[in-house]
């Protein structure tokens, strides 16, 4: 099993039907998670909806809980003719735990829809420690979704 860095293929078509809205939450947009996995989880392109199969457990304390953390999302934008997607860095505090990976998935739509996945390169591990994850620059080249 493995997880692969990939946009769901579900998640292509769920657009065009509007199920997804990335307008900052609050402004009536959606609220999407990031959920984290261990390496026997099985995620990528085929991935369709958020699955507790072989996500994260705290090894102490209780800095992770299932379905992750709420995103705050940044309104999408164009860069050059790139559609971009962003969200703030999320960090869990006081935490214990190894993650191999994550899916980022809309917890407002019916059914948990999958809007991609990445896979860390290898586990990452921390001990009463925070664990943060870093969005890349929102931009056509490096935005964690775009759309060309």
């Amino acid at each position: 099993m493995a997880i692969t860095s990939a946009i769901c293929n579900s998640f292509k078509v769920e657009i065009l039907k509007a199920v997804h809205n990335f307008t900052i939450s609050g402004s009536g947009g959606n609220t999407f998670n990031l959920a984290l996995y261990t390496d026997s989880a099985s995620l990528g392109a085929g991935t369709t909806a958020y699955t507790t199969s072989n996500e994260i457990s705290n090894t102490s304390g209780s800095a992770y809980q299932p379905k992750g953390k709420a995103l705050t999302s940044v309104t999408p934008v164009l860069s050059s003719s790139t559609a971009v997607c962003d969200f703030a860095d999320v960090s869990f505090t006081s935490a214990s735990f190894t993650a191999n990976g994550c899916m980022i998935f809309n917890d407002t739509a019916s059914g948990d829809p999958a809007v991609c996945t990445i896979a860390f390169g290898s586990d990452k591990t921390v001990t009463s420690g925070t664990f943060t994850i870093q969005f890349p620059t929102a931009d056509a080249s490096n935005a964690i979704i775009r759309i060309a």
